[in-house]
């Protein structure tokens, strides 16, 4: 086992420079943001989507735009409004007259890196249009199935509920998302930057640094970081506990009434893989058990649902996850 540990350490430490390029250029474009340019770097290593949430303003589809740009891939940016139909994200059908035969025409979706900008200013049926995608990697045009290429990435966006002109997602098109991160606003010194990049209005140009299979191999690497049996029984313990919160053996455990519904299998796998990328990032070959408490956060916020009693007495689900995470015994 150690051998194996040293041999997949040489494939991270190899990537050690390519891993801060990305990260430098990034910065070029977009100030302060670590936590958000780790995320996206996340949902990349481990080919998951990632859900981006906060005010309007805060360099969401500025980041994803530039990383787009490092790595050379297919990029399409979809802005969803009210009005978008489900064929306008997939494609459809068009008659041919001259030979009373369907062509197909692919929509946007067909590429590595989709953006989805604002993703919740459309309704659950156009949202919906995306789940087969997500999930399946690939997309249903009349009878026809066509695959979508690999890599392939969807990167949202969506505003808090609480703006006006807003949907609630479907819960299971929320799930079909790797990650959830809220991004808070800069702090002083970064909003002094910002301020000093805009008024130089000089265009920062970034550098592409990756193709596709160069995503591929960093995928590869992932899937390698070491986990030791510890580890995956700590996740179980997250999920469990996320599940039957009554059976949490603490003098400050969650009230069973506060969670209308737990984790899912699914984000047990999304959480070790995530905690895998994260040791990546920290340039080690096996994860600890701070990896996974760093990330189960954008892991669980979107899969633990808070009961009516914890709405009311203004409990979220974010609220409930550092409960759990406080009171599952780490290994």
């Amino acid at each position: 086992m150690n051998e194996q540990i040293k041999k997949v350490g040489e494939l991270v430490n190899a990537k050690k420079e390519t891993i801060q390029d990305i990260k430098s250029e990034m910065s070029k474009v977009v100030v302060g943001k670590d936590k958000l340019i780790e995320r996206l770097l996340v949902a990349i290593f481990t080919n998951g989507h990632i859900l981006l949430e906060s005010v309007p303003g805060l360099a969401k589809t500025t980041a994803i735009t530039t990383l787009a740009q490092i790595f050379h891939v297919d990029f399409n940016r979809i802005q969803f409004t009210p009005d978008l139909l489900p064929s306008d994200l997939i494609g459809s059908r068009i008659f041919n007259p001259k030979d009373n035969s369907f062509l197909i025409k692919k929509g946007p979706i067909f590429a590595n890196f989709v953006l989805a900008d604002e993703i919740n200013r459309s309704p659950a049926k156009v949202q919906s249009a995306l789940l087969e995608a997500m999930q399946e990697k690939q997309v249903t045009i009349g009878e026809e199935s066509f695959k979508i290429a690999e890599p392939f990435f969807v990167m949202a966006t969506q505003n808090p509920i609480e703006q006006e002109g807003t949907y609630t997602l479907p819960e299971a098109q929320v799930d079909r998302f790797l990650l959830k991160t809220v991004i808070d606003y800069p702090s002083r010194e970064e909003e002094v930057d910002i301020i000093n990049r805009a008024e130089d209005r000089k265009e920062k140009k970034v550098k592409t640094k990756l193709k596709a299979k160069d995503i591929l191999e960093l995928q590869d690497i992932t899937s390698q970081i070491y986990m030791d049996d510890s580890i995956k029984n700590y996740i179980a313990d997250i999920m469990h506990a996320s599940r039957y919160p009554d059976k949490i053996d603490s003098d400050d455990k969650v009230k069973a009434s506060m969670i209308a519904y737990g984790a899912s299998p699914r984000a047990s796998i999304a959480l070790m893989r995530a905690s895998k990328a994260i040791a990546f990032l920290r340039n080690r070959s096996y994860v600890i058990p701070e990896d996974i408490k760093e990330i189960a956060m954008d892991i669980l916020r979107h899969r633990i649902v808070p009961s009516y009693e914890a709405e009311a007495e203004n409990i979220s689900s974010d609220d409930l996850v550092n409960l759990i995470l406080d009171n599952v015994q780490v290994p």
